[in-house]
């Protein structure tokens, strides 16, 4: 059996004008923008990030431990959501990403991902047959941030809410806020309907899991928010992961998404490197030192390659 899925509907326009945002974004590593035409060093790789802290951080970490083993690298960050980024990587502008198994495969799987698919090995070996042509992932990390449904105490005790089933009765009087692209992703309102029936009175688009849904949250603007579990705010705050016992949301264990022709001993050592030392626990940390403590993602990742014997 197959989970449907609804693949989200981008303009050319919409990409062209994220891409030349992408291009206004590159950090002092860029160089010109291999995002247009006849820029870039050919050479180097060129990593790519989406538009949320935790991807810029672990694009910083693959490109600075990538430098240290003697790699040309070029950064891109911010490029936009999923359904933006996977455009400029499978048309060869973006060479490497750091990815999360679970959200990637549902993404490259147009008739959804098969029921019972949910543990990270069962997710990456199924990830495995939808890569795209001329692509690989090298061995993922232990470390793990899932996409989750997250509310206020409050708000969880006014509607005893402890699960996601638990909104289906309720799900009418609330509003959630999410990034725009949760609209139509499977792993957004589209399974949320499909496998717990549940429907909200309003969607408001705001980021990925970013400080505009967690703002939106602390002001009550949105009863329920799309927060990445490894965002310091659940626990700052106190508030409430909702449980998924119906596997919405597969492992999203991190893993490095790159183009075959970029592959070479060296780069692979470096990143298996890193994904060995990632944890959950020191990503949360790291990526704390971003959101609360506002420090630059440059840094902290200069920091964390050096505390781990990476640099």
């Amino acid at each position: 059996m197959f989970r449907k899925r609804s693949t989200a509907l981008i303009s050319i326009a919409a990409v062209a004008a994220a891409f030349a945002l992408a291009g206004c974004g590159s950090d002092s590593d860029s160089g010109s923008d291999p995002l247009s035409s006849g820029g870039g060093d050919k050479s180097a790789i060129v990593i790519g990030s989406a538009n949320f802290p935790e991807s810029e951080l672990l694009m910083q970490l693959y490109a600075q431990t990538l430098k240290a083993a003697g790699a040309k690298v070029e950064t891109k960050p911010n490029i936009g959501a999923r359904e933006i980024y996977m455009k400029a990587f499978t048309s060869g502008d973006i060479d490497l990403l750091p990815e999360y198994n679970g959200a990637l495969l549902s993404y490259l799987s147009p008739d959804g991902v098969p029921e019972g698919v949910t543990s990270p090995d069962d997710v990456y070996a199924a990830l495995q047959k939808v890569l795209p042509k001329g692509s690989e992932t090298l061995p993922q990390s232990a470390a793990e941030d899932k996409d989750t449904l997250t509310v206020t105490k409050e708000t969880a005790d006014k509607y005893s809410l402890s699960t996601i089933e638990d909104l289906q009765p309720v799900a009418g009087k609330l509003t959630v806020g999410a990034g725009p692209e949760w609209r139509e992703r499977y792993q957004g309102l589209v399974g949320l309907k499909d496998l717990y029936d549940v429907k909200f009175k309003e969607f408001k688009p705001l980021d990925s899991g970013g400080p505009l849904t967690v703002a939106a949250i602390k002001d009550g603007s949105i009863d329920v928010g799309n927060v990445f579990s490894t965002d310091s705010a659940i626990t700052t705050n106190g508030w409430v992961v909702l449980g998924d016992p119906k596997n919405l949301y597969t492992s999203q264990n991190i893993v490095p998404l790159i183009q075959s022709d970029k592959v070479t001993p060296e780069v692979t050592d470096a990143l298996n490197a890193l994904s060995k030392a990632l944890t959950t626990e020191n990503l949360t940390e790291a990526l704390a030192k971003v959101q609360v403590d506002k420090q630059d993602p440059v840094t902290v990742a200069g920091d964390f390659l050096k505390a781990n014997g990476l640099s």
